[in-house]
């Protein structure tokens, strides 16, 4: 049970920057921290867990945080979360037909969720699932490269701040990855970053990102007291 607690409460820590960075700059209770995470160990292994484990858990987690500069705190800390679920993806051969088939495809369902990633040598449509059945066909079987259903798009809104503030895309990125979440796909639209994944791991990264952006709120509001 020791290491599948520890196994716990490194993900937990790696996901939540606020105790990433009391831990790494040496000023972390770490008592308090296990009182913080208790619940949430125990929720995760259905089972109480003794409380010097669990310190000594936080004590022996490998943390590497590197704190994001001022404007990247800023827009994180700005953002917001909106997640859209059942949605599926068709990756197509990029020719000239296929092209203008995208072109008409996305004029007829222009008021649904419908995004478009263009490629080298490829073009992948991310689609409400609802409208899956009626847009495949339109395209010619031997250019459809891949295609996956039961999909969902975590969408993070942020200030216009970060067109023009690097590492912010990286910054989302990494809590998901930390979780073990694979990202089937991803792409950015003005100010939203949209994280394509499966069904079954959007809690982990949706609750990565919500850890992440509330962390910060609560960094930055230290900062400012």
């Amino acid at each position: 049970m020791f290491i599948s607690v520890t196994k716990i409460v490194q993900s937990i820590i790696d996901g939540d920057p606020s105790i990433q960075d009391a831990i790494q700059r040496g000023y972390a209770n770490y008592s308090a921290i296990a009182r913080i995470i208790k619940s949430n160990v125990e929720e995760q292994i259905e089972e109480p867990v003794n409380m010097q484990s669990l310190i000594t858990a936080v004590k022996r987690c490998n943390v590497n945080y590197k704190p994001p500069t001022g404007n990247v705190s800023k827009v994180i800390s700005e953002s917001v979360i909106n997640l859209r679920t059942d949605v599926a993806k068709i990756t197509i051969e990029k020719t000239r037909a296929t092209t203008n088939l995208v072109r008409n495809v996305l004029t007829e369902y222009v008021a649904d969720f419908f995004q478009v990633l263009e490629g080298m040598s490829s073009i992948t449509l991310i689609i409400d699932q609802k409208i899956f059945s009626k847009i495949k066909p339109q395209f010619p079987q031997r250019a459809i490269l891949d295609e996956k259903k039961d999909l969902a798009a975590i969408i993070v809104q942020s200030p216009k701040e970060i067109i023009a503030t690097p590492g912010c895309a990286i910054a989302f990125y990494n809590p998901i990855s930390r979780r073990g979440v694979n990202i089937e796909e991803t792409m950015s639209s003005y100010t939203d970053t949209i994280v394509v994944l499966r069904m079954e791991d959007v809690g982990r990264a949706f609750n990565a990102l919500n850890d992440l952006i509330s962390g910060m709120r609560k960094a930055i509001y230290l900062v400012r007291r």
